[in-house]
């Protein structure tokens, strides 16, 4: 899946020269958790989050109704350089960007003009499309050996049985690293008959762990 298929292509963002405080506004009016900042051609040249503003906003209980905190210019706060992605991008890799920089929110450029933004809300989301679960479906972990091929024999069982499959992961098995993990889901809510399927090809059904069938 790529980046453009996930992305939000309707950005707000705000010069550098803006105000703390125009940024609050627009934080708060549209319910969003960051803003790019771009200069005139539209490249990205800092961005700021709702913690960056409320950090530098004065306390809620300051009587002042037009603080001078919230007159400073966005450029004081904003966290420079940015990390980007391209729109042709591969959404896994851009969640590995997620994880490694500890971030919430990454623009998206192309020839270095912002076209759109992706936050944490936007992965999440893609993640449970991506695993199926967003769908009424059971799921199904078989150990495997890890070997070349197996995936497509461990399909054709599910085959057999003509039943639509969701979502297919693998992930190791970490007590052995000569097996993995198959996890399939399958849109059926009575998984009993492809279960009985993989077993009787020999193969270990570890979830859904069900008393009297599985080993």
């Amino acid at each position: 899946m790529l980046v453009e298929e996930i992305m939000k292509d309707k950005v707000i963002t705000l010069p550098a020269e803006e105000t703390i405080g125009t940024a609050l506004k627009l934080l708060n009016e549209h319910h969003i958790r960051h803003i790019p900042i771009i200069d005139e051609k539209k490249h990205v040249i800092g961005i700021v989050s709702d913690r960056d503003v409320r950090d530098a906003s004065p306390s809620i209980f300051e009587e002042d109704t037009d603080p001078e905190e919230l007159k400073n210019p966005i450029k004081s706060i904003m966290t420079s350089p940015v990390t980007t992605v391209h729109p042709l991008d591969f959404v896994e890799e851009v969640a590995s960007i997620f994880y490694e920089q500890e971030i919430a929110c990454v623009p998206v450029t192309r020839n270095e003009e912002l076209v759109g933004i992706i936050t944490e809300k936007d992965m999440l989301y893609t993640l449970i499309q991506l695993t199926g679960t967003h769908v009424q479906s059971s799921q199904i972990e078989v150990k495997v050996i890890n070997r070349p091929g197996i995936l497509p024999q461990v399909t054709q069982v599910f085959g057999k049985r003509k039943v639509n499959i969701s979502s297919v992961l693998i992930y190791p098995y970490k007590p052995d690293p000569k097996y993995k993990i198959i996890v399939v889901r399958i849109q059926t809510m009575n998984p009993l008959p492809t279960i009985e399927d993989l077993k009787s090809e020999g193969y270990e059904v570890l979830w859904p762990k069900m008393p009297g069938m599985l080993s």
